[in-house]
């Protein structure tokens, strides 16, 4: 139909504003996704002092509890197959060793979805002089109540596409994904990713993800000691010896190593930090080795609230 030229007249300001609205929604659903993405980062704070883990004088993993409330798994990093449940003051509640697991170099538990449900996954990755020519990790259902033993553990082993290296975080998400982050020879580190198809006995090929970490700086103090995975899977949280650093996981899980937010954990005073575990109410703990054999382990509580 064709409409007159008053008629059109009359049109033109009703589509100049149309295209106006539209133009501005779409700027405001622009700027909202831009605040959403650069806001929410956790900010942490020390929450109560330090306690000591006295029969854990090397612990070096963390993980939070699914099965049992307040109840936190962790290990040293060497001399028996054992997992320990702690309470959140640090006094050991139950032991469970892993029957058909060995230790060269135990260096990371993170808990996460398995076959069976839900399974410890303790990360024997350890490689100080960058010898192993494959590295293993041990799964096994979380252990209930105070047994003193566990099933079976499967071992899932692995190798890396360009050498051994050494490293101390294993990253389990809540879709199953295992993730290794070196700890870099010195200060770096780079993330690798297991296949999909896990299979009990089988080597694994592992896939480097992304670049290696950038760093403005290299030492010990930059070394990644430990990482973690919120448990609704949108956080990640690797830590040195002085700071924990959070990253959105759709950003460092495909290789991004922007920083979101960082806390520094020098006031704590820890004698040499190691592990780091989310909680449930996404606040963070953390475990430390004493420093030498004879010293005990350390636990502390970080509260996070969302920025």
């Amino acid at each position: 139909m064709w409409t007159s030229r008053r008629n059109a007249h009359l049109q033109l300001p009703a589509l100049l504003l149309g295209f106006a609205a539209a133009a501005l929604m779409a700027m405001t659903a622009a700027d909202a996704a831009s605040a959403q993405s650069a806001g929410g980062a956790p900010r942490c704070q020390a929450d109560g002092p330090m306690v000591p883990l006295r029969e854990l004088t090397e612990a070096s993993g963390l993980a939070v509890s699914r099965a049992t409330p307040g109840r936190l798994w962790t290990h040293n990093d060497s001399g028996q197959p054992i997992v320990f449940a702690v309470d959140t003051h640090g006094a050991v509640t139950a032991r469970a060793r892993l029957t058909g697991a060995t230790v060269v170099d135990w260096e990371a538990i993170a808990l996460g979805p398995c076959p069976a449900g839900s399974c410890l996954h303790v990360a024997d990755i350890g490689d100080n002089n960058g010898a192993r020519t494959r590295i293993t990790i041990y799964r096994v259902p979380e252990p209930g109540g105070d047994a003193d033993s566990a099933p079976a553990a499967e071992a899932l082993h692995a190798t890396y596409p360009d050498g051994p290296h050494d490293a101390e975080t294993l990253l389990v998400t809540p879709r199953g994904e295992l993730f290794i982050v070196t700890k870099g020879a010195p200060g770096g580190g780079a993330i690798y990713k297991f296949p999909r198809d896990l299979k009990a006995g089988a080597t694994h090929s592992l896939e480097r993800v992304g670049e290696p970490r950038p760093i403005a700086r290299a030492g010990r103090s930059a070394n990644i000691t430990d990482g973690a995975v919120s448990a609704d899977g949108a956080w990640v949280a690797l830590r040195t010896g002085q700071r924990v650093a959070f990253y959105r996981s759709a950003d460092l899980l495909t290789g991004n190593w922007r920083e979101a937010s960082a806390t520094d954990l020098r006031s704590l005073g820890e004698a040499q930090g190691e592990g780091i575990a989310f909680a449930a109410d996404a606040s963070v703990y953390l475990a430390g080795e004493g420093g030498r054999k004879s010293r005990p382990g350390s636990l502390a509580h970080l509260s996070c609230a969302l920025n």
